[in-house]
């Protein structure tokens, strides 16, 4: 099971008419629902299931600039400018704190890498730089691994995902969106080629604008009309720990975990070293567009055959209007933490750090990561069906980056200037595999 999430209360009516109807309710919908309402426009938003219960709840916590990939500088620019400002905007805690990010260099072609990555950054405005071992340790005391140095950004922050994607709901109810949880969207109806309503479980609500963003479901929503989104699923293994005293400040990240102070006093951790790929028919499917982000992440990635094959294939299937969608039958994706990977996670810390060798673990939980090709999301408009808009595929990003994504989605939904250059976030880019490459900054 995973984390418990603050509660948000759903909207009593379903309308009959809104002016965008956004699916999905992690933190990538909420935000783009909040900014739409606040900007005035009729907006409902649908969630299949409740509001971040997948993995707006479930991820690490971090908003980080550090080690992005240079294509969402600008929008993680953007993004942290506005969780500073988060909870005077939502009047609620979402747990954001300015504390640092540092990531170890285990060798010296990682501090070089790291250092290239910093000269790229400060073209942004971002102020990173490099630590010796000696500073470094100075954020880890006691870390007993050598390292060859890190990349730090301490304008670089964390904050509670249990709270924060809620948080930004109540206050786009506040701000007059409606929200509807246990109302599965089965598909999205068209008229003369263009976006007119869509079909929920509860009924058919008319709207001339949609915003898909439902995180590692998106890929089977659009399937039902025909778009192709190269999207896959990755699980992610994450514990948090009882408080402990131990006085780490900055969200460290070392070769074989990453860990970072809660507000309740324990620790979130997590690996990045290791995560697991269930194999599904659409695995066969994007096998050529994924091959060159596999070949660099390959010793990261446990590849495992179990029975998500054949559930996908038999039972994952676009929805249809007239009846129940598999949208219905699995409300949360929920998957089991991998119980060998927690032991090995747990086991690292302790063995590595003294004065966390007495950590009691409280929970651990897995999450389904939406994962695209180049490791960037999809933030854009279905040419070829006007009024739609993507939100989605982004590949263990979206908690950082999503006031970013939820503002820029805004944007191209209404048709206002962009506030990034949305370009580099295109779905069509995926036309020309040979060119769609991830840049593996960390």
């Amino acid at each position: 099971m995973g984390p418990t999430v603050e509660p948000v209360p759903s909207s009593p009516d379903i309308p009959k008419e809104v002016d965008i109807a956004v699916i999905g309710g992690g933190i990538i919908g909420v935000m783009t629902a909040l900014t739409l309402a606040e900007r005035g426009h009729r907006v409902a938003l649908f969630e299949k299931g409740t509001i971040a219960a997948e993995q707006s709840s479930r991820n690490w916590g971090w908003c980080r600039r550090t080690g992005r990939d240079l294509r969402e500088l600008p929008l993680i620019v953007d993004s942290m400018a506005q969780w500073e400002d988060m909870n005077r905007r939502t009047g609620r805690e979402t747990g954001f704190r300015k504390a640092g990010i540092i990531y170890a260099s285990r060798t010296e072609r990682d501090v070089e890498r790291h250092r290239s990555w910093a000269a790229h950054a400060r073209e942004h405005g971002i102020d990173s730089r490099i630590l010796s071992p000696a500073e470094f340790t100075s954020h880890l005391p006691g870390y007993g691994v050598p390292v060859a140095g890190a990349l730090s950004t301490q304008e670089d922050g964390r904050a509670e995902p249990q709270m924060a994607a809620p948080a930004m709901a109540l206050a786009a109810l506040d701000a007059g969106a409606t929200i509807h949880q246990g109302v599965a969207v089965r598909t999205i109806e068209r008229a003369a080629g263009r976006v007119v309503a869509v079909v929920t479980e509860k009924g058919r609500v008319r709207c001339s604008t949609v915003v898909v963003a439902g995180g590692a479901w998106s890929r089977l929503l659009l399937k039902g009309l025909g778009v192709e989104l190269p999207q896959l699923k990755v699980r992610s293994n994450v514990l948090r720990t009882r408080p402990t005293s131990y006085p780490l400040t900055s969200a460290i990240s070392v070769a074989r975990f990453a860990l970072r102070k809660r507000l309740d006093g324990g620790l979130t951790i997590a690996t990045s070293a290791s995560s697991q790929v269930d194999l599904t028919p659409d695995s066969l499917r994007f096998a050529r567009l994924f091959l060159p982000a596999f070949r660099v992440e390959h010793k990261n990635l446990q590849l495992k055959l179990n029975r998500r094959f054949l559930e996908e294939a038999v039972q994952w299937r676009p929805g249809e209007a007239d009846r129940p969608s598999v949208f219905e039958a699995v409300r949360i994706l929920d998957p089991e933490p991998d119980a060998a990977t927690i032991r090995r996670i747990v086991a690292d810390v302790r063995a590595s750090i003294p004065g966390l060798e007495g950590i009691e673990v409280a929970q651990s939980w897995a999450g389904m990561i939406d994962t695209m090709p180049d490791a960037i999301p999809v933030i854009s408009p279905v040419d070829a069906i006007p009024g739609l808009f993507i939100g989605t595929g982004f590949s263990g990003h979206g908690f950082g980056i999503g006031p970013g994504a939820g503002r820029l989605l805004a944007d191209l939904a209404t048709g206002s200037s962009p506030a990034v250059d949305p370009r580099p976030f295109r779905i069509d880019r995926f036309a020309k595999p040979g060119e769609v490459r991830a840049q593996h900054w960390l």
